[in-house]
């Protein structure tokens, strides 16, 4: 990454930071791991398995966790932070707002908005987005190419939608919410009944709420309810390709990996952490705090806290120890086939 960022602002972004050590370089011109990074570079320690390549490192300033022992080389400064992961991020949006061009505001002349939508003056519409009936766009919110808003839909204040989103109609988006290139909200929900031997689709007429602080990965979709809403709490992050199923309700703060799939009407709770590729069977209650780890199968609700593991899902520990087990069984059965009395 090529850059020209002014030291002493990357300084000054932390004045509660403890500096050792200094370097005539004025300008930081990019950011590596610690193996790779050379004079000029910003680099730091985030997990400390990588502490052992610190004392190497060749970059001009190395953000570290508080408690780290050691002395810079020459021209080198030593940045001791709480959460050098967090502070690498504190930095990154600092170069981002940096680098990146400004915003102007307004509707691109290839945009097509409906006449009775409403469009605040701050907002950004891109090439060849639409914008539908009684649709309303917030103050400072941008939307990117090609984006579709469908009619009724809400988009709150600083709200981002990437180029390629899809909001159907009678959504509503709260503020400084992200939405990923190629999210699609408020598709129809996968429904049908059986009615002799056809699949009869039942009509989903309800909306989806994402609430204020959300972001969404890319190519995620989330259904709109059969009646009612979908909802999406507050400053909840959903990764890419990860499927929200009609009538679903996640709770605030829930952390959903890669390619997880939520059938419906499951009630997330607050602050649950779902591994990729973990799946949900539909009417569950998942309590507050549960840890779900990567390619769990849950079929029953969950108690607040558990941390499970395994399809069907088991709590952590037992999985664990049947993973062991198995792992054992070839040997097992060679011991049973020798010791196995002849006829």
């Amino acid at each position: 990454m090529n850059l020209s960022i002014k030291r002493l602002d990357i300084l000054k972004l932390f004045p509660e930071a403890i500096v050792s050590g200094d370097s005539p370089i004025d300008y930081i011109k990019g950011l590596a791991n610690l193996k790779d990074a050379q004079e000029g570079d910003l680099s730091f320690l985030g997990n400390p398995k990588y502490k052992s390549q610190v004392k190497d490192c060749k970059a001009t300033i190395i953000l570290l966790p508080t408690e780290y022992q050691g002395t810079p080389s020459i021209h080198q400064i030593y940045l001791k932070v709480p959460n050098p992961s967090l502070g690498l991020a504190k930095i990154c949006e600092f170069i981002d707002q940096k680098i990146s061009p400004p915003i102007k505001p307004g509707v691109h002349p290839t945009a097509f908005v409906e006449t009775d939508a409403t469009i605040s003056p701050s907002a950004t519409i891109g090439a060849f987005s639409y914008v539908g009936n009684e649709a309303n766009v917030g103050p400072h919110a941008r939307i990117g190419s090609h984006c579709h808003i469908g009619a009724h839909t809400e988009i709150g204040e600083n709200s981002i939608l990437y180029p390629g989103v899809k909001l159907l109609a009678r959504c509503k988006i709260g503020k400084m919410v992200v939405l990923n290139a190629g999210v699609v909200v408020g598709s129809e929900g996968f429904g049908f009944d059986q009615d002799g031997e056809e699949h009869k689709k039942i009509p989903h007429l309800g909306l989806v709420v994402v609430e204020d602080g959300v972001e969404i990965g890319a190519n995620t979709c989330i259904d709109r309810a059969r009646f009612e809403a979908t909802r999406i709490g507050i400053g909840s992050k959903l990764d890419n390709l990860v499927q929200i199923g009609h009538n679903v309700q996640i709770g605030k703060h829930c952390l959903i990996v890669s390619q997880v799939g939520i059938s419906g009407s499951v009630i997330m709770e607050d602050d649950v952490v779902v591994g990729g590729q973990a799946g949900f069977a539909g009417h569950l209650r998942i309590g507050k705090g549960a840890k779900i780890a990567g390619q769990a199968g849950i079929t029953k609700d969950v108690k607040p806290g558990e941390f499970l593991k395994g399809n069907p899902a088991l709590p952590f520990q037992t999985a664990q120890r049947i993973a062991i087990l198995q792992r054992k069984l070839p040997d097992l059965f060679n011991r049973f086939a020798e010791e196995k009395p002849k006829e």
